[in-house]
């Protein structure tokens, strides 16, 4: 198991290409996973996860106007799903995050993750891919998508 330095207050263990994490309360996880990436030099991979949060920002890609639309929430949020890719733009690690999460009347909310602030814990897998894909942008679309 090699883990070059601890990012913040989050712990991770590994197993073969397998990275077990858990980052704690106070912690945003968007930034804590860009930088425990780069850390580890995962550049390709899979991102899954659950936990509880209360302060995120949630994006939707609107096609027509090629714009990213943000919704804040606060309050107790639990993430329902978090999943996502690693890939690579401009030789950094690149994450292309979407999570669901809950009220507390059970109201879902989703999109693309921008940040989350864990109000409790967050417990994430990444499945490292012992390869490198990029991405490169795409005016028709105005994204920047798989460089395949």
């Amino acid at each position: 198991m090699r883990i070059k330095k601890m990012v913040g207050k989050m712990r991770c263990k590994k197993t073969g290409s397998l990275f077990i994490l858990r980052i704690d309360r106070g912690e945003e996880i968007v930034s804590t996973l860009r930088a425990f990436c780069t850390d580890q030099e995962i550049f390709l991979g899979t991102v899954q996860g659950i936990g509880a949060v209360n302060n995120v920002e949630i994006g939707l890609f609107e096609t027509a106007t090629k714009e990213y639309h943000t919704t804040k929430l606060t309050g107790d949020h639990e993430i329902t799903s978090l999943l996502g890719n690693i890939t690579t733009l401009d030789k950094k690690p690149y994450l292309h995050l979407h999570a669901t999460l809950s009220d507390a009347s059970h109201r879902a909310f989703g999109g693309h993750l921008t940040s989350a602030v864990v109000s409790g814990t967050c417990e994430l897998f990444i499945q490292m891919i012992d390869s490198h894909i990029g991405r490169t942008f795409d005016a028709g679309v105005g994204l920047n998508v798989f460089d395949l």
